[in-house]
């Protein structure tokens, strides 16, 4: 599942006659790990998993941004995971 080392949180803005249709085409991509319909500023958080870098970036802007009803997305690149399903992992900090 998380065989890929990149990972970020991809909160998405959608218009919200559209919401049923943008959950419906995330949950189909195989980069998708996770979809979650949230409150606050944004409808939708996400959690993606990549090769790297440019495979996001492709990612996003071939699939993601091309869902109608999408309007704006903010991404966040997962750095280290110290405590993941109430477990807490090995943390190291690196200097």
């Amino acid at each position: 599942m998380l065989n890929k080392p990149l990972l970020a949180i991809l909160n998405i803005f959608v218009e919200s006659k559209a919401m049923d249709k943008v959950v419906d085409e995330l949950v189909k991509m195989p980069e998708v790990l996770d979809v979650y319909e949230v409150t606050g500023e944004f409808d939708i958080v996400a959690l993606i998993s990549t090769e790297n870098l440019s495979s996001f970036r492709n990612f996003l802007k071939n699939k993601v941004l091309k869902i109608e009803g999408v309007k704006s997305t903010v991404t966040s690149i997962i750095l280290s995971t110290p405590k993941k399903n109430g477990v807490v992992t090995s943390f190291e900090e690196k200097q």
